[in-house]
């Protein structure tokens, strides 16, 4: 399995971990940690880019908590229509693209925006694709977040839900390695959630 092989599986994506799927979810303690960590450290003018949108369930608890310039890419056409649906105030005054990160990064201007997060999105990205991590450091312009899935071997890949990979990292490394100092850390059962800002 390539790159492109884990990219046509995200935006092809039905039954469970589908659009519908997260959209009758709704918010969880994930999208409350986000409106905290970044309310505690950026404006509710702050330009924040979501990696991995989906329905936008996190972006919309953000919206209620006043944010007001808010961005989300995600691969799946149809995620971009369930949050259409589901949340039609934040569809109305987001900015939303259906389309690959790979894609969509490298026309960015750097520190495009003030806070980029990521919930197991960039747990998915095909090792022959991680110079995306690159290009995410460079629109990042001084607050990252990561919430991904860190129960594994760093370096192993676990196929799981019909032969998903997802790929285990040291996402402490990965981004200070890249210009970021780690802030922040607290690891879960299965995610670990990660602060870092630009040095």
């Amino acid at each position: 399995m390539d790159s492109h092989d884990v990219r046509r599986q995200w935006a092809e994506r039905d039954g469970e971990y589908s659009p519908t799927y997260y959209a009758h979810r709704g918010r969880d303690a994930t999208s409350e940690f986000l409106r905290t960590a970044l309310g505690e450290r950026v404006d509710t003018d702050a330009r924040v880019l979501e990696v991995g949108c989906g329905v936008g369930r996190h972006l919309a608890e953000l919206a209620d908590a006043g944010f007001t310039d808010l961005t989300g890419v995600d691969v799946n056409d149809e995620a971009i229509d369930v949050l259409a649906e589901t949340y039609p105030g934040l569809a109305a005054t987001g900015e939303f693209h259906a389309t690959t990160i790979e894609d969509w990064l490298p026309d960015l201007a750097d520190g495009a925006f003030d806070a980029v997060y990521s919930v197991e999105t960039l747990q998915h990205v095909h090792p022959e694709a991680e110079w995306v991590f690159d290009e995410l450091a460079r629109v990042t312009g001084e607050w990252l977040v990561t919430v991904e899935n860190e129960s594994g071997e760093f370096g192993a890949v676990n196929y799981v839900d019909d032969g998903v990979p997802l790929y285990y990292r040291d996402w402490e490394r990965v981004f200070t390695t890249r210009g970021f100092e780690q802030v922040a850390t607290s690891p879960g059962r299965r995610d670990t959630r990660r602060v870092f800002r630009r040095e």
